[in-house]
């Protein structure tokens, strides 16, 4: 049991590492807010909400690195304004982000936990109503 848990931690760093490596070096708390913030109405309550999940998932101390890095890989992708489909193409624009974003809650998806979802339900009604 134990050395099968190993090997799927194992995995799951390995895909961590390989998941937009680029972007996670341009990952920045201020860039993250700033974006979320100015694009929040534009990207729409579903890609806002995995963005959430995502950051405050990364800021619990249970968090390992591994899932800090597919997560921080994410967020970088997300803010970053160089990605696969410009976010300024109407409709279509955070397709992709929507896309990084959700493979990245499915990889951690067992550090997204209540309180975070309550965290990003809380701040999604400061920004979209109830």
């Amino acid at each position: 049991m134990f050395r099968r848990k190993n090997n799927l931690e194992q995995d799951h760093v390995q895909q961590a590492q390989g998941a937009q490596p680029q972007y996670e070096k341009k990952y920045t708390d201020d860039s993250f807010w700033d974006k979320v913030v100015k694009f929040a109405k534009t990207a729409g309550r579903e890609v806002i909400e995995k963005a959430l999940w995502l950051y405050y998932a990364a800021q619990q101390p249970n968090t390992p690195l591994w899932a800090k890095t597919a997560i921080y890989g994410a967020l970088g992708y997300f803010i970053s304004p160089i990605d696969a489909i410009p976010d300024i193409t109407p409709v279509i624009g955070y397709a992709d982000d929507l896309a990084v974003l959700a493979a990245a809650v499915a990889t951690v998806a067992s550090y997204i936990t209540a309180d975070v979802k309550q965290r990003a339900t809380e701040k999604l009604g400061d920004w979209f109503g109830a």
